[in-house]
Parts: structure tokens; C-alpha cells; sequence
């Protein structure tokens, strides 16, 4: 039986990538990272951020709240500690519903 090799998966992501992720800019990132004490990348020698999958969970929940459903930063607060674990599964099916339809949209335009 042939080796199959395990997908590569990528532990830290510059903030460019998360910008160009959640289509925002860099300066938004920033900027929320200092709103929002939960969001902590580490740093490398140089200052350079350093985003795990966690970090881009973390944002995404906050992009899910400000962006999409136009809380404003307070209340993007309150309603994190409220309700953390609804907001992680919302902010995750949403996220998986756009990778599905990008796919399909893909097909489409493939289609004769």
C-alpha cells in the first residue's frame, strides 16, 4: 500500500496573511489586537507578528461581530463574554458555508 502523505499544515501565520484572510487591512488587525486583550500573537526578535490558528479563531469571532452583524467594539465585549462558545460556532459555519460556496461558484465558472 503506497505512503500517503499528511497535508502540511501551517502553525503561524504573518499578519498580511490574516489581513488578506479576512479581507481587512493590516492597520484593522493591529488595531484590534489593542482593543481586544484576548488577542495576543507572539512576536519574533524583530517585532514581526506571529498568528496561530487560535489567534485567527480569535479574530474571526471578532470580524464575525464588528463586520458582519455591526457590533461596535463595547459591545462586541459584552457579548464575547457572554457568549464565547455560540459566537466560536456561528464564526465557524459561517466560515465553512463561504469555503463551500467559493468551491461551487469555482465549478460554475468551469462548467461550458
Amino acid at each position: 500500500m503506497p505512503y500517503k502523505a499528511k497535508p502540511i499544515e501551517k502553525k503561524y501565520f504573518t499578519i498580511g496573511e490574516v489581513a488578506k484572510d479576512l479581507g481587512v487591512a493590516t492597520s484593522l488587525i493591529r488595531f484590534w489586537e489593542s482593543q481586544f486583550d484576548f488577542i495576543s500573537p507572539k512576536k519574533n526578535s524583530k517585532g514581526n507578528r506571529k498568528f496561530t490558528q487560535d489567534d485567527l479563531k480569535k479574530l474571526k469571532m471578532v470580524y464575525h461581530l464588528v463586520k458582519e452583524k455591526g457590533y461596535t467594539l463595547s459591545g462586541a465585549h459584552e457579548h464575547i463574554k457572554t457568549h464565547k462558545d455560540k459566537i466560536e460556532t456561528e464564526a465557524e459555519m459561517i466560515n465553512s458555508l463561504k469555503k463551500i460556496r467559493g468551491f461551487l461558484e469555482e465549478m460554475k465558472n468551469q462548467l461550458p
